[in-house]
């Protein structure tokens, strides 16, 4: 019931924000943000009545995501309210109802966990670290548009749906820095509980969270003490997202979907 609501509200926000930009009017960004803020606290109980079953909790290679794109929602929404980013939910919608859609079909009963505070507590942080930085890819991607067009002079199109590129690139670093934060705290957090790397099968993701912390501090320093921005500071931020994917969702599909371990 949940998840169909969240749908319902996610493609009737989708719809309104769509209509409003093909037909150049101005969007009355107070209905939209109201309409998705209703979507994402339903998409909140939604992904987490999903991931807590009567067994455990289950964090599956397809429910996680579901959870990722509610706390994407909500950061882009608190950040619309000082900073004209509404335009993002046209490209975060369409791919929150497909998370929606997927964790829906996975077997909950597959894979359940009884999990200690500590561990839960790792958990929350690293969710919140994926969701700052998966945003911070996508405004990374946005930005290379950005400048590409620039420089081509084509400044039609996409690029009046989207908000300014200084405004983007200051959200980027931004993103950035709270990821790295959570994502420091999601580390240390993690090191508590581990008692074996290699039999909890932790030493791969260890590896490439910590390899994409690296990345995104470096960026940070270069950032404060080059200037670092546009094409390094887009390389940095992708590098640092490709491994963190690889730390997460790598380990899952390999043990999940390919070794059939929990």
């Amino acid at each position: 019931m949940y998840s169909a609501s969240t749908v319902v509200l996610y493609l009737a926000a989708w719809a309104f924000l769509l209509h409003s930009l093909l037909r150049r009017e101005t969007i009355q960004a107070q209905r939209l943000l109201v309409l998705i803020a209703l979507g994402t606290a339903v998409h909140f109980v939604a992904a987490l009545l999903s991931i807590k079953t009567s067994q455990g909790y289950h964090f599956g290679f397809f429910k996680v995501p579901s959870l990722f794109f509610a706390v994407i929602n909500l950061v882009v929404l608190l950040s619309s309210l000082r900073k004209p980013l509404h335009n993002l939910f046209l490209f975060l919608l369409p791919l929150s109802v497909t998370s929606i859609l997927v964790s829906s079909i996975e077997d909950a009963s597959k894979v359940t966990h009884h999990l200690s505070l500590t561990v839960i507590t790792h958990i929350m942080l690293s969710v919140l670290a994926y969701s700052m930085l998966t945003i911070a890819s996508l405004q990374a991607l946005l930005l290379a548009y950005q400048n590409y067009q620039l420089r081509h002079k084509h400044l039609r199109g996409v690029m009046g749906l989207l908000p300014p590129l200084q405004t983007m690139e200051t959200l980027l670093f931004e993103l950035v820095w709270a990821g790295e934060i959570l994502l420091t705290l999601s580390i240390i957090t993690g090191v508590m509980f581990t008692t074996s790397f290699v039999e909890q099968h932790l030493s791969h993701k260890t590896v490439f969270s910590v390899l994409s912390w690296l990345i995104y501090a470096l960026l940070l320093w270069g950032r404060h003490t080059l200037g670092w921005r546009g094409a390094a500071a887009i390389r940095w931020t992708l590098g640092g997202f490709a491994a963190l994917m690889l730390a997460y969702f790598g380990s899952k599909l390999v043990l999940e979907l390919i070794l059939h371990r929990v």
